[in-house]
């Protein structure tokens, strides 16, 4: 807190960084690396509000904490020259919008969803989901993983092998484990960066190891909710892609909330609306609960990565340092990765039903590759009005 204090005046107030962020989470299309995108282009290059250094440190914390990586790194940037009150108002401004979009969605959903347009469009955008979902999962593997070389693959082969026991662990099981996520992390933790003080625990005695539903909602599910999604948002590191699995175990294979088709529709609902992806934790919530489980369904999964964030911030530049810690990180991403892997191969399964809704996903794989511009929301109109022809011949 002294190094904030000590720290040159910021140029701007704090009212303009909150209506900076209401504008980002209103208007910011393309996913979590658009967005970090977009904040570096306005905040440090444009407005000069940030400087490289807090920027990348920023950035840095969001990639080592559990949770969305955008909405992380907005929390950051209000902290650092504003503390708590920056982190609290920032991250509200920038979830905020979006919550809003998807609550209305789920209304129209709950309404009109059984509705044949409604289907046909859904019948669109669900196959190119998956498609866009692929693509995302190959480009999270080379990024967290290596890429696709042998020399990179035997130096990282530890992590390749969580990856694949993931997907394999996923497909087996249609469900995501969190202590396989935990388990892969702290395996590769102790093997490649063990902490000092576990180094000094060995000498010691062994003995020390141990409709539209807008008012709707039932106490009990609102306490199944609230648990789930603080575990979604407590043990899920980087994109906000990588809550899919966890996601999906949950909402759809062990609760039973909604079936899989329900499912591919919200992951569509975030990719259609602006802001943080993992906001589609509101529309799973409203669709279960009314408006009271998209609000705690929200507030569940957006506050473990708030409290990280303002917790780590202060003392960040040492731990983000810290090898162990790395390494922990580094590990749990391996498995939560090969988990989306296994969880696209679930979902595909199930949603990808006759030729053509295969060819919509293989099509949306393709433009990712070779149109270099195109962003997920033109992707999934498209998708939406092929649909409606398909179903309309």
């Amino acid at each position: 807190m002294e190094e904030r204090a000590s720290s040159p005046k910021p140029v701007y107030s704090l009212p303009d960084l909150v209506k900076y962020y209401l504008k980002l989470g209103t208007w910011g299309f393309g996913g979590p690396v658009a967005l970090v995108g977009y904040m570096h282009r306005d905040l440090v290059e444009n407005k000069g509000w940030l400087t490289e250094e807090e920027y990348k440190e920023g950035l840095a914390l969001a990639q080592l904490a559990p949770g969305p990586l955008a909405a992380q790194l907005g929390i950051y940037i209000g902290f650092v020259h504003y503390g708590l009150i920056g982190a609290t108002l920032t991250g509200l401004a920038f979830v905020i919008p979006s919550f809003i979009m998807v609550v209305l969605l789920g209304m129209a959903y709950q309404l009109y969803g059984g509705l044949p347009g409604m289907q046909a469009v859904f019948y669109g955008v669900g196959a190119a989901v998956i498609g866009i979902i692929a693509m995302s999962s190959y480009k999270l593997t080379v990024k967290s993983i290596s890429k696709f070389e042998l020399s990179a693959i035997r130096s990282k082969w530890l992590l390749w092998l969580f990856y694949i026991a993931a997907i394999v662990i996923t497909v087996i099981t249609e469900r995501e484990e969190v202590f396989l996520f935990s388990a892969c992390g702290i395996l590769y933790m102790l093997i490649k960066a063990p902490p000092q003080w576990l180094k000094k625990l060995v000498v010691a005695p062994a003995g020390i190891l141990l409709s539209a539903g807008f008012w709707h909602y039932d106490g009990k599910t609102l306490q199944e909710i609230a648990w789930f999604f603080l575990k979604a948002g407590a043990f899920v590191f980087g994109s906000g892609l990588a809550i899919v699995p966890f996601l999906h175990g949950g909402v759809v294979k062990e609760f039973g909330w909604l079936n899989e088709h329900q499912f591919v529709d919200a992951v569509a609902v975030a990719m259609i609306t602006p802001g943080p992806v993992v906001i589609t934790v509101g529309f799973i919530g409203y669709l279960v609960a009314g408006f009271s489980g998209a609000c705690v369904a929200a507030l569940a999964t957006f506050l473990p990565c708030y409290l990280f964030t303002v917790a780590l911030a202060p003392s960040f530049k040492k731990v983000a340092k810290n090898s162990s810690i790395k390494a922990f990180v580094e590990g749990i991403t391996a498995a939560v990765v090969g988990a989306l892997v296994g969880s696209v191969i679930v979902i595909g399964f199930r949603s990808i039903i006759d030729i053509p809704s295969s060819l919509i996903a293989v099509a949306s794989v393709l433009a990712l590759l070779f149109i270099k511009k195109i962003q997920e929301p033109y992707l999934i109109g498209l998708a939406a009005i092929i649909g409606l022809l398909i179903k309309a011949i």
